[in-house]
């Protein structure tokens, strides 16, 4: 390991959330960082300036790269690999260079200009959420594989010198992949929005809500992580308590986006988890519905 660690050099082209957390665990691995990559603007040199001096790397505009690291690591918005592939194409030799991205819904063909060009390509996409005041550590984060079997192979010897957990991807599946990812922190964070508008029914102001939805919140996930879906689910529909689901549906109508989650997700329970009264609450979710649409 501590050879293969030696032997990849790696410059990262984007100096944003995702690629500032990654420069850093890859840096505090033992991986050379030569350069940090970014636009020809100010705010993006600042950001790269920053991670390089953090990371023993050089910051350099997209102009002046080098690009003599064996890894190039483009961590740049979706809409922006192919084009900044190609940008950089011609500025070395691409013979025995591997390079990745790290898009969750994009396959490794975003990187066809440098995979004619010689390179071995792939992509990399770590199953976890970058924001900007946040740089979560890597190690057991699951990160999807796909592309060249050279560059596949050298992203599992990275993913394991970084302590997380390597697993392959098929290309046509990387859309669902994505979207599997999409319902685990950004579509969650809409039900929690979502959950704190509820609140406000109750008379519970945003924040304050949040701060009183922690506990529980923090208890379903560890019930989840030790029992399963089916053994952390509880409250009135698998009771079969159609009387309290109908209450719920009334209050509700208040707020129709607050309804519309609700009566999704109470079906997807009924499809997907043990409850009584299965029929009953079937027949009301569609009575509310079509009651819904029709007011609308």
């Amino acid at each position: 390991m501590l050879r293969m660690v030696k032997a990849l050099d790696i410059t990262i082209v984007g100096a944003g959330n995702l690629g500032s957390a990654l420069a850093m665990s890859l840096h505090q691995a033992g991986y050379a960082i030569r350069e940090i990559v970014s636009r020809d603007r100010s705010p993006s040199l600042r950001r790269s300036q920053a991670l390089a001096r953090n990371t023993g790397a050089k910051a350099v505009e997209v102009s002046r790269a080098t690009l003599h690291a064996r890894v190039i690591w483009f961590c740049v918005p979706d809409r922006e690999i192919a084009s900044a592939a190609t940008a950089l194409a011609d500025r070395v030799n691409w013979r025995g260079k591997i390079a990745f991205h790290s898009s969750g819904a994009l396959s490794s063909n975003e990187l066809s200009a440098l995979k004619w060009r010689g390179a071995s390509v792939a992509s990399v996409h770590p199953l976890m959420t970058f924001v900007a005041r946040s740089r979560p550590l890597l190690k057991r984060v699951p990160f999807a594989l796909e592309g060249d079997g050279a560059a596949v192979r050298a992203a599992r010897s990275v993913v394991r010198s970084l302590e997380g957990e390597a697993f392959s991807i098929a290309a046509k599946h990387k859309t669902a992949y994505h979207a599997w990812g999409t319902f685990t922190s950004p579509l969650l964070l809409s039900l929690f929005v979502t959950a704190e508008e509820v609140a406000r029914l109750a008379g519970v102001p945003p924040t304050l809500a949040r701060r009183r939805m922690l506990p529980i919140l923090r208890q379903t996930l560890e019930n989840y992580a030790k029992h399963g879906p089916v053994g952390a689910f509880s409250g009135p529909i698998i009771r079969g308590d159609t009387a309290t689901v109908q209450k719920h549906l009334q209050v509700l109508r208040k707020n129709s986006g607050a309804f519309e989650v609700y009566s999704a997700l109470a079906r997807a329970a009924l499809n997907n988890l043990p409850t009584q009264n299965r029929a009953a609450l079937a027949k009301l979710l569609r009575g509310r519905d079509s009651k819904s649409a029709s007011s609308g």
